[in-house]
């Protein structure tokens, strides 16, 4: 008998040890009732002190309150420097993830820093408000203010305006696509890259991937569902939502910057990226595609020691290297 289409790819054999493994501890689903007590554990847990981000004093590490957007409170940024560059560098400025709901600037920013560490890059780490108190336009409007800022001072921080890339990963991943986006129709920071590691971009929530990772893998479609109702309430899968809140919504993605996209066969986000690099390349944009075969949402940041993911860092950091080559 013919398998349906609805069945999900299967995960990579090393990958699917890995969440047997974690069990209970990372589960599949996450409801509305379960964003409060996932804060609570991640508040619970020592944050990256300054002294584990400084690298024996390769980065210096300094936070900022700078404006936020107009009339909106101020943001912080956590600004990680070379510490030795001579003249100005190149920058990541970088959003995390966690479902539009959870995290903060320091999470995953070791990653971050893996990445940018041999190529000299400055990273810029901006703190956004997260739903539901805060829904959209606010988390992606704060970081577009971090963005302006950090291009405005640019020269005092030692960063080259102009090569600037823009990061981030899930939730982080769909902030940075509507980043860009604002950038552009704003006449913003001339961005140099966009780096979107599994993006959280499509509020619908209709893809067959979507349909596929329910109540398995991490982050499936009903954790998918809470994070979108969260930032967009009664709005979400409707007519009125914004293009920079679910990017792949907007109909031109013509004069973008260079992106990079990967993502796994056996998520949610798959076809939502796929698709996104696709009409990138059909508005006559540049865009690398990555699909990691049985990868898992996350999955090379939660085994990083599998051969596949190895494979998936070892890209992202080659895109970055030729990026900046140019």
């Amino acid at each position: 008998m013919p398998a349906s289409h609805h069945e999900a790819p299967p995960f990579d054999p090393e990958l699917a040890a890995v969440l047997a493994m974690f069990g209970e501890a990372l589960p599949a689903t996450m409801t509305p009732d379960m964003i409060s007590p996932t804060r609570e554990a991640i508040a619970a847990m020592p944050p990256l002190p300054d002294e584990a981000l400084a690298r024996g004093g390769t980065y210096t590490v300094e936070e900022r309150r700078v404006p936020g957007p107009d009339g909106a409170p101020d943001i912080t940024l956590l600004i990680c420097r070379p510490a030795a560059a001579s003249g100005t560098v190149g920058a990541i400025y970088h959003i995390h993830g966690a479902g539009m709901v959870m995290g903060n600037h320091r999470m995953g920013l070791d990653k971050v820093l893996d990445l940018a560490a041999p190529l000299r890059l400055a990273v810029v780490s901006v703190e956004y408000r997260l739903a539901p108190e805060h829904p959209d336009p606010a988390p992606v409007e704060d970081c577009y203010a971090g963005l302006v800022w950090t291009s405005r001072h640019a020269a005092e921080l030692g960063i080259d305006p102009g090569r600037i890339v823009v990061s981030g990963r899930s939730a982080g991943g769909g902030l940075a696509a509507g980043v860009a986006l604002l950038a552009r129709d704003r006449g913003g920071p001339a961005l140099f890259g966009q780096l979107l590691d599994y993006p959280m971009l499509d509020d619908r929530n209709d893809t067959v991937s979507s349909v596929q990772i329910d109540g398995i893998g991490v982050w499936d479609r009903t954790s998918n569902q809470t994070g979108w109702d969260a930032l967009l309430g009664d709005r979400r899968g409707g007519s009125d939502v914004s293009s920079y809140a679910a990017p792949a919504r907007e109909a031109d993605l013509s004069g973008l910057p260079p992106a990079y996209i990967a993502v796994g066969s056996a998520e949610v986000f798959r076809d939502e990226s796929v698709a996104y690099a696709s009409r990138i390349w059909q508005c006559g944009g540049v865009a690398e595609l990555h699909v990691w075969p049985g990868g898992f949402h996350g999955f090379e940041a939660i085994a990083p020691e599998a051969a596949i993911s190895r494979s998936a860092i070892m890209a992202r950091a080659d895109w970055l290297r030729r990026l900046l080559a140019e």
